[in-house]
Formats: C-alpha cells, sequence, structure tokens
C-alpha cells in the first residue's frame, strides 16, 4: 500500500501486476529471490524491492511538496514503525501462530508506538508539522493494520490524535485509490497502469 501511495503521491505511473501470494508468478521471483511484495521494476532494468525505498525513489522523480527535506526525520520513526512495532503487529495480527502469549500480550507491546505517535500528533496534524509528509504515508498502512485486529478495542483506547489521524487517512481519496481491487495478473492480460494518469513514467510493480 505505502509503495502505491508513494508513486501516486509523485504521478509516477506504472504496469501494475498484482500477484496472490499463495501462488507467486515466476516472473516476480526472476526479478526479486526474496519474492517479497512490493518489486518495481524501473525502465533502466533496476530493481527496488522494499516499499519506503520505493517511496524515496518516487520522490526523487517528482516531489510537489518537498518531501525530500523530511527524509531524515522520517527515517527515524520508520525504522521504529518497521523494527519492533512491525515485530509486535505481526504477532497480534496472527495471535494464533504465537501461541506462547495470548493477542494482549503483543498488543501491548505494540501499543508503545502508539502512545508514541498520539504525543507527537497532540501537537501537530500530521507526523511531521503542519502537512503531510513520507513519514505519513509510510506508516499510516500498518497503523491500519493494527487497527484493523480489533477496531472496537482501538478507537476506544486513549489515543484520540492517532484515532484522528487514522481516520482522516482513511477518509482520503489517496487510500481509496490504492484500496481499488485488482485480478492476480497474468502474461496475457491487457496492461493496467497505476495509478492511471493521462502521462507519467513507466516502470513495473510488482504488488502494493
Amino acid at each position: 500500500m505505502r509503495a502505491r501511495l508513494g508513486l501516486l503521491y509523485a504521478k509516477i505511473t506504472c504496469e501494475l501486476r498484482e500477484v496472490t501470494l499463495r501462488n507467486k508468478p515466476q516472473e516476480m521471483i526472476a526479478l526479486s529471490p526474496k519474492a517479497t511484495v512490493p518489486v518495481l521494476q524501473l525502465t533502466s532494468g533496476q530493481v527496488i524491492d522494499e516499499s519506503y525505498d520505493i517511496i524515496k525513489w518516487a520522490i526523487t522523480q517528482n516531489d510537489p511538496a518537498d518531501w525530500k527535506s523530511t527524509i531524515s526525520r522520517s527515517d527515524e520513526l520508520v525504522m521504529e514503525n518497521d523494527g519492533s512495532f512491525k515485530s509486535a503487529l505481526d504477532r497480534y495480527k496472527y495471535s494464533a501462530r504465537f501461541p506462547d502469549h495470548p493477542p494482549e500480550y503483543y498488543r501491548a507491546q505494540g501499543e508503545a508506538f502508539l502512545k508514541k505517535l498520539d504525543q507527537i500528533l497532540q501537537h501537530s496534524p500530521y507526523l511531521l508539522g503542519n502537512s503531510q509528509t513520507i513519514a505519513d504515508i509510510a506508516i499510516s498502512p500498518f497503523i491500519r493494520q493494527f487497527a484493523h485486529v480489533d477496531g472496537d478495542w482501538f478507537f476506544a483506547a486513549p489515543y484520540p490524535h492517532l484515532q484522528r489521524w487514522l481516520q482522516q487517512f482513511l477518509d482520503s481519496d489517496n487510500f481509496k485509490t490504492v484500496m481499488t481491487k485488482y485480478a492476480p495478473w497474468k502474461p496475457e492480460d491487457i496492461i493496467i497502469y497505476f495509478p492511471d494518469l493521462n502521462q507519467g513514467r513507466h516502470s513495473s510493480l510488482g504488488a502494493p
């Protein structure tokens, strides 16, 4: 999702190939042997297979709101998001795979990051100030996943600023755009472009 958000922000059109992880196409594995999504192949042949790196690449091509100036501050938050918080999220979301503790245990581990973000958002509408930046689109999909495990709990928890921030993201046109569903790609399919712009720079994207 965040790779698509980055491409949408930068207005870079790519060839979209939706994949089912249970049935990964060989074309994707050939591009990126680690076989995880997303995978972005540039027209130069270069392959980028980390979503945050895809956003960073996208804003080197087109950066209407000067997100490049926020990268150093964003990196610290995204590192925590992609590290300890993502680990807690995976265990909370798939708690049946981690039976050593109940889901609430893993949820409590993730709450440390929720509290930190809520405190930040107490002072500004976005994570790095008064406007959306790379930090917001890089982190919001993961907070959405965390909230989705138990929405009743999340929206009743004492994180009003984080809840407002997340709801604003969920209500945004960009979120609705990246949530469009596509059928899994087959070589004989008609090419689908994302985002669907009249003009753009073309690459090949394995998945959101």
